[in-house]
């Protein structure tokens, strides 16, 4: 449905190239969180439902926000732009230090494996140690 209106709008010339480029970074974004979500409702661990998370953060808020700071500068108000490019900063330094932090939290607070997991590389360097 959303492909379908989009197509009707760009066919009736209602949708500049800049405005196409926005919803496709909305849709994308959109896309990527409800994948996570599903994700998370359907991984069978801890460790896999962070991964899943993690791609919510990443490839759901960025496209979004990237998404945002065009508009924002596309319509003249720079602050919208400014503090979209702002918010994606700090998701890309955030988003995998506090990703390898929960999974670690998870980890010494022996967060069981799936059943079907072959290896444990973790566990082994921590033998190491």
């Amino acid at each position: 449905l959303l492909v379908r209106c989009l197509f009707l709008s760009i066919w009736r010339g209602k949708y500049d190239s800049v405005r196409i480029l926005i919803d496709l970074l909305f849709a994308v974004g959109i896309f990527f969180t409800i994948a996570g979500i599903v994700g998370m409702i359907r991984m069978p661990d801890t460790y896999c439902r962070l991964q899943s998370s993690t791609n919510i953060a990443t490839m759901g808020a960025l496209p979004i926000a990237l998404g945002c700071a065009i508009y924002g500068f596309t319509i003249g108000n720079s602050s919208l732009g400014i503090k979209a490019l702002v918010i994606m900063f700090f998701l890309i330094i955030t988003n995998p230090v506090a990703s390898h932090a929960m999974t670690r939290a998870a980890y010494k607070t022996k967060a069981k494996l799936f059943e079907k997991n072959k290896c444990d590389h973790y566990g082994r360097d921590e033998e190491d140690e």
